[in-house]
């Protein structure tokens, strides 16, 4: 029933596997790769003819990860795998970039590639399982893919390579790069990097080329086996005369434009001579396919000179060098109300990038089949049409913006402190206001500013790059800085960010096969020259990171305490830690293992929060100074709150060194008082005293009274001292106790009995009453 085809190679220590013919059979092709117990499934359907008037090659990707992969259950409302995630749209992105140079120009069919993860073991990541799949699936379908490409992910740590690291290897090492090649040429990269040499990079993507070698073997060997009949593609009509008619047509014209520098004055221009091309394309009476074809014959020819006057000359569309940065200007703290702010502009590329610091709440939850984290650095990029001049489409991120905002993203997470240097959530967002290529890029110096503007305790500054190639034959060159233009009619996108102590990401798509050891080099030589450069530059506006936070910005203190006084700190029900948040007015978190974040924008308040929560987790000493408040007051005294959750009672004769006649005279509930402790007894009864402190300073006084006789322990005071039995045996007529005569051979009398209330002379001076010394 099922013609089963499949090849397996060993891989880093696991068996990679490629199987065909038992699933999804009705689609043009499709692959299940299988690396450990991570199983992807890639299906690839082509359309069999070309929509009418189609002008561009509509290749689509889809990339899903099924929460059954991993054995769980989609968390929300609907319980069910929805749109897609950023994870998701990013390993698209990922699967998209090496294989759409591949398909042969002028080849305009539908294509879906979709890739679903079916099956995840904790180990190793899918998405490049799923880039091997979408390869095969695309080498068996028979439509005219120029591949196979193979794809490795590659770690650095203790200086050796890690071939397809697992996550924890990863998360520990020094390197996360992924790398996507043809059997001759690499033809993606990216990465995120803690730091490294433009020596250990090459070397990674070298390494990952040789393992993506295999991969490429291995897939050709699968297609020998059960690859489909080739299509057979439509040669293009002979277009030589068209071509050089054009060029004596309209060939002054582009040349003369593209020595504009100003980009909307070069626009123009361009688009004069394009509706130049076409009014002669009417003129002459040409059909609809045959002017399309002339329109991209123009881009052509505009390539052509472009690409000849950089060669030839080495002068650029705008005038500079090869090497030449744009002109540069930077400056921070120019919205006043934002935490951190910058406005990064080079040449015609600018963003207004801001920083905003948060607390551990404002953290992003992120579900996925690894489980439920959360992650404190998130950054956003925005690109409005206006930034092009164009009338456009405005509203939530396409895939391009969520691509490069994680590019950015990559390039200034290695360089953040850690949560327990700088415990708060950040959010950098980047809105592109003019560009003109290289708009990620001035998202990194523009966040990087802005963070430092906000006091976020960077490592060090990071700057980003762009570079182009012009290659033909065996000529070519390295440009620094590209334009949009250059890159659209160059052969290869190079971004590179890093500080001036290495590469934090680095980010290359090339365009043709044949990028050369030689060329990456001299790339990468180019581009460490530009980023210390752009450096300087930023340094002109801010050159190390604000000491200060914002006067806006929340600020949050960490305390650490016992894990045994957690609960004694949430209370019951979380009635304690409500009440500390209402009553001050902070922010307090608290983790499993009693490291406690409190936050405010009012320093007060957190002081407020920080004492509450030391009164209830530390001992009161014997002999310390408290801040405290009367929070009840009785007959004989007045409990005062201090420490937080702690009270004492300051008896009516430690409240002032003459006599007081009572507690109301001296203090009133709510009143503020500074007490000195006492006595803590064994059952943590704590006796207090204010006569010993003033209560304008908090200075210690000196005692004047003299010190009172210890009082005998009250309970079982043992045998008469007579010897005449035990305790005080039974009253007298009249309620005294039979004591004995008195000494002086008196009658006692008979006993006084106590009034309502308690004794009638009250408690001996300094003492507690009775009722609160007994068990």
């Amino acid at each position: 029933m099922f013609d089963v085809k499949k090849v397996s190679i060993e891989l880093a220590g696991k068996t990679l596997t490629l199987e065909t013919g038992r699933i999804a059979r009705q689609a043009d092709a499709a692959v299940l790769a299988t690396y450990g117990e991570t199983v992807v499934l890639c299906a690839v359907t082509a359309a069999k003819s070309v929509k009418e008037g189609q002008d561009f090659f509509p290749l689509t990707v889809h990339y899903q990860e099924k929460y059954s992969a991993a054995g769980r259950i989609p968390g929300g409302f609907f319980k069910r795998e929805r749109g897609a995630t950023e994870k998701e749209t990013l390993v698209s992105r990922l699967i998209d970039r090496p294989i759409r140079p591949l398909f042969p120009e002028g080849f305009y069919n539908e294509i879906n590639v979709i890739a679903q993860v079916l099956s995840f073991d904790g180990e190793s990541e899918p998405d490049v399982v799923a880039m091997i799949a979408a390869s095969a699936a695309l080498t068996l379908s028979g439509v005219p893919f120029m591949g196979p490409i193979g794809a490795a992910r590659v770690g650095y740590q203790d200086g050796e390579y890690i071939l397809n690291p697992s996550l924890d290897e990863a998360k520990a090492g020094e390197l996360d790069l992924v790398v996507a090649a043809t059997h001759d040429a690499v033809m993606m990269v990216e990465s995120e990097a803690k730091e490294l040499s433009e020596e250990v990079m090459l070397g990674a993507v070298l390494f990952a080329h040789d393992a993506s070698k295999k991969i490429v073997e291995a897939i050709i060997q699968l297609a020998e086996k059960a690859a489909k009949d080739p299509w057979e593609v439509a040669k293009g009509d002979d277009l030589g005369a068209l071509k050089t008619k054009l060029k004596k047509l309209i060939g002054k014209d582009i040349t003369a434009a593209y020595k504009l520098t100003d980009k909307s004055a070069r626009s123009n221009a361009l688009n004069e001579a394009r509706a130049k091309a076409k009014a002669s394309f009417t003129a002459d009476g040409l059909d609809a396919q045959t002017v399309m074809a002339g329109i991209k014959l123009t881009k052509k020819l505009e390539a052509e000179i472009v690409r000849g006057a950089i060669l030839k000359d080495g002068k650029r569309i705008d005038g500079r060098t090869t090497t030449q940065i744009r002109p540069i200007e930077a400056m921070v703290g120019f919205l006043p109300r934002t935490h951190g702010s910058a406005l990064f502009t080079r040449g015609e590329t600018q963003s207004i990038c801001t920083t905003t610091l948060g607390t551990k709440d404002a953290e992003q939850m992120i579900d996925g089949l690894t489980g439920l984290h959360y992650e404190n650095f998130m950054l956003h990029y925005n690109f409005p049409p206006y930034s092009v001049g164009e009338v456009g489409r405005f509203g939530a991120p396409g895939r391009r913006e969520v691509g490069h905002g994680k590019l950015a993203w990559r390039a200034l997470h290695p360089v953040l402190p850690s949560k327990d240097e700088f415990p708060y959530t950040i959010r950098v967002l980047s809105d592109i206001t003019e560009s003109n290529g290289s708009s990620s890029m001035a998202t990194v110096c523009g966040g990087s500013l802005s963070m430092m503007d906000a006091g976020v305790p960077l490592k060090r500054p990071v700057s980003g790059i762009a570079m182009g190639l012009i290659l033909e034959g065996k000529n070519f060159a390295v440009l620094s800085d590209i334009l949009g233009d250059e890159d659209h009619l160059g052969d290869m996108d190079f971004k590179v960010a890093g500080t001036e102590a290495g590469i934090t990401t680095m980010q290359m798509d090339i365009k043709i096969a044949g990028i050369t050891r030689e060329i990456f080099e001299a790339a990468l030589t180019q581009a460490k020259e530009g980023r210390a450069h752009i450096l300087g530059e930023m340094s002109k506006a801010l050159s190390s990171t604000r000491t200060e936070l914002s006067a806006h910005a929340p600020r949050i203190e960490t305390l650490q305490i016992d894990k045994s006084k957690i609960r004694e700190v949430i209370g019951t029900g979380g009635k304690v830690i409500r009440e500390i948040v209402a009553e001050t007015g902070a922010k307090v978190d608290i983790d499993d293992e009693g490291l406690i974040k409190i936050s405010s924008s009012d320093p007060a308040q957190i002081e407020a929060a920080r004492k509450w929560i030391l009164g209830i987790t530390q001992e009161a000493e014997v002999g310390k100074v408290y801040d405290g408040k009367v929070v009840n007051i009785v007959d004989f005294g007045a409990f005062v709150n201090f420490m937080g959750g702690k009270d004492g009672l300051v008896h009516v004769s430690e409240m002032k060194n003459e006599r007081v006649e009572k507690p109301t005279d001296v203090v009133s509930e709510g009143q503020e008082v500074k007490v000195k402790v006492l006595e803590i007894d064994p059952r943590g009864k704590v006796r207090l005293s204010m006569r010993v402190v003033d209560q304008e300073t908090g200075e210690e006084l000196e005692d004047t009274r003299p010190a009172r006789e210890a009082r005998e322990p009250r309970g079982d005071r043992g045998p008469r001292r007579d010897g005449g039995g035990e305790g005080r045996g039974p009253r007298r007529e009249g309620g005294d106790r039979g004591r004995g005569p008195r000494r002086d051979g008196g009658d006692r009398g008979p006993r006084r009995e106590r009034s309502e209330g308690g004794n009638d002379d009250g408690p001996a001076p300094g003492g507690l009453p009775d009722f609160l010394t007994q068990d």
